[in-house]
């Protein structure tokens, strides 16, 4: 028999989750519907779900809060997040994405776009993440542990920034585009923007502060990580 994907779709306005319910269920999906945080931990720890898609404003915690609870479980964490937020901007977006969804959809949505969504997060491969620790220079980063230092001293950097630094380092020397990063950082993923590369990138740089410069933007091609900056010249 074929598998029918369980979608977990945690929103608070019962129209807004009748109207997508019914339109998973005409499009061979099985929805289960959560109204809060609460009732959904309660599905999951019952029966883990294919996909959760996650409003982003609930009463009690919210969409952002519980995104970042369930991909710091082990249970829960390889499970795609689909966040529904009428917010816009790109901050909201980041902010979104940082605290581990896979993608982000803004109110109001087509029910094509969503579904589109939701097949793309199912279909996708899993990015390219490894325990295994590495140093570039005097830059080492230990993924088992999830630490950075710089010269012997701990750096503070946020979960996304820390993949796409470990698959730079993994890579050292090689320009990678802004879409080979989205492929191989976030996953096979069409509907994430290419800019958003770029936001953490540049949250990146911040983060490893005079080691920033290694990561090297290479004109019209992308990025890469060096571990002399200062001797490579920048691609005009």
């Amino acid at each position: 028999m074929k598998n029918i994907p369980r979608v977990l779709l945690v929103e608070d306005e019962p129209a807004i989750a009748e109207l997508v319910a019914v339109n998973l269920r005409h499009n061979g999906f099985q929805p289960i519907w959560a109204e809060d945080g609460d009732a959904a931990q309660r599905e999951l720890d019952a029966v883990l779900p294919d996909v959760i898609l996650l409003d982003w404003m609930l009463p009690g915690q919210s969409g952002l809060a519980l995104a970042r609870k369930w991909r710091s479980s082990a249970r829960t964490k390889a499970i795609p997040i689909l966040m529904l937020t009428a917010r816009g901007d790109e901050p909201d977006k980041v902010a979104g994405l940082d605290a581990g969804a896979d993608d982000y959809i803004t109110k109001p949505f087509s029910t094509q776009e969503l579904l589109a969504r939701i097949r793309a997060v199912l279909r996708r491969r899993a990015p390219e993440q490894d325990a295994e620790a590495v140093a570039i220079g005097e830059l080492a980063l230990d993924a088992a542990t999830h630490r950075v230092s710089w010269r012997g001293h701990p750096l503070k950097v946020g979960p996304t920034e820390f993949k796409l630094l470990n698959y730079l380092m993994k890579h050292p020397e090689r320009v990678h585009s802004r879409s080979q990063l989205l492929d191989k950082v976030w996953g096979d993923h069409v509907f994430i923007e290419e800019r958003t590369v770029d936001v953490h990138v540049k949250r990146l740089r911040e983060a490893l502060g005079t080691a920033g410069a290694m990561v090297e933007t290479v004109r019209g091609a992308g990025y890469r990580l060096t571990a002399q900056p200062q001797a490579v010249a920048r691609a005009g």
